[in-house]
């Protein structure tokens, strides 16, 4: 009999196998995809922000509404532990100027290979190109290159991801082995717009030093014009109150004060067209310009309130398969801690519960906290 099983090797998946082989159990890690860490990798390949470095009452705020369980696993494994951790993993990280903690490497493969050889030296077995279908009585089965495969664990932790990113593994199948779980939703994700045709010129282009305001929500950072609509860090901050309804507006000159903003527009502008006069007395860049004229015409009397607050029209949030991760799973009233409550011994860890937390190292960081958890619980049960 195997002892115990995690299913997906994502950041929660490995955490939780850490955990439980640290404390002497046998463990075995299963994945569908050909290679462990899939969604990780990718996450690197923009620098793998793996927490944010604040207190952990900051954090917690930060990420928004979550269950006692959620924020107990954030207390005991949160922003300091998880800097620990990977320092242990001989990895030197870095606190960029947000706060954003990043590997010097500023990738994510030195990292994941130090864990897989940290997690070889435990003991972990790994499977890979196993795909989970199901339970057959207590049975976990599995279709494998060798055909069907059972297995009976003590343990089974299940850490299948969200349903965003399939490519990457996190395509939610695993859904229909549960009776109800939360519908799931895009999360960290861009909006679709409808741009007029002057707008083709500037598409891929970042535009930077802004902030944005959705609800009682904002962020400071950048985001980028791409052809579906408006996506990347500053965005999808905010986007949890913007699929929840409210309205988006950006301050593109947040360092300014609207004082600030109304004497620099009204010096003379001589010959100069509106829009040369606003990029040399505001010194806006011309993807700042393009938002402006695109959302803010026609001009009001008072141009600077609307260069401190462009309203945004959109047509809704991108689709699952273009968000960095999805709300929605399996609801923790189903769950005793981690637990299924209708399957002895049966985990749920990470993107597989109904959260969400936005980038910038909250996800990651609540990933591996809720993998470590549900572990200790195991351990103990």
């Amino acid at each position: 009999m195997t002892d115990v099983l995690v299913i997906g090797a994502g950041p929660a998946g490995l955490m939780a196998a850490e955990t439980l082989a640290a404390a002497g159990r046998k463990v075995t890690i299963v994945d569908a995809m050909p290679s462990v860490g899939r969604k990780f990798m990718m996450a690197g390949k923009s620098g793998l922000n793996i927490t944010k470095d604040e207190d952990i009452e900051t954090f917690l705020s930060a990420c928004g509404p979550m269950p006692e369980v959620m924020q107990t696993a954030l207390r005991a494994f949160g922003p300091e532990q998880v800097k620990a951790w990977a320092e242990g993993l001989g990895q030197p990280l870095f606190t960029g100027s947000t706060g954003r903690v990043f590997p010097k490497a500023m990738k994510a493969s030195p990292l994941l290979r130090a864990w897989m050889g940290r997690l070889t030296d435990l003991g972990v077995t790994f499977h890979t190109r196993w795909r989970w279908t199901g339970w057959d009585d207590d049975a976990v089965t599995f279709d494998t290159p060798a055909g069907p495969q059972r297995l009976n664990p003590t343990v089974t932790i299940l850490g299948l991801g969200g349903a965003s990113w399939p490519r990457l593994g996190s395509d939610g199948t695993w859904s229909k082995h549960f009776e109800q779980i939360a519908p799931f939703h895009p999360a960290n994700m861009g909006f679709l717009v409808q741009w007029s045709e002057h707008m083709a010129g500037h598409f891929g282009k970042p535009v930077k030093a802004v902030a944005l305001n959705a609800g009682q929500t904002s962020s400071r950072g950048e985001f980028v014009i791409s052809a579906h609509g408006i996506e990347g860090g500053g965005i999808y901050e905010v986007s949890r109150a913007m699929r929840e309804g409210a309205s988006l507006t950006i301050d593109l000159l947040p360092d300014w004060s609207l004082d600030r903003v109304r004497k620099a527009v009204q010096r003379p502008r001589g010959k100069n067209t509106l829009t040369n006069h606003l990029r040399k007395a505001l010194k806006l860049e011309p993807a700042q310009l393009a938002i402006l004229s695109e959302f803010g015409r026609p001009f009001p009397q008072d141009i600077a309130s609307i260069i401190k607050s462009v309203p945004i029209t959109h047509s809704g949030p991108m689709t699952l398969d273009h968000a960095i991760s999805s709300a929605g799973g399996i609801r923790f009233e189903d769950l005793q801690g981690f637990q299924v409550r209708a399957r002895t011994n049966v985990y749920c860890v990470g993107e597989m519960l109904n959260w969400e937390a936005p980038t910038g190292g909250y996800l990651i960081t609540a990933c591996l906290a809720t993998g470590r958890a549900a572990a200790l619980q195991a351990l103990v049960q």
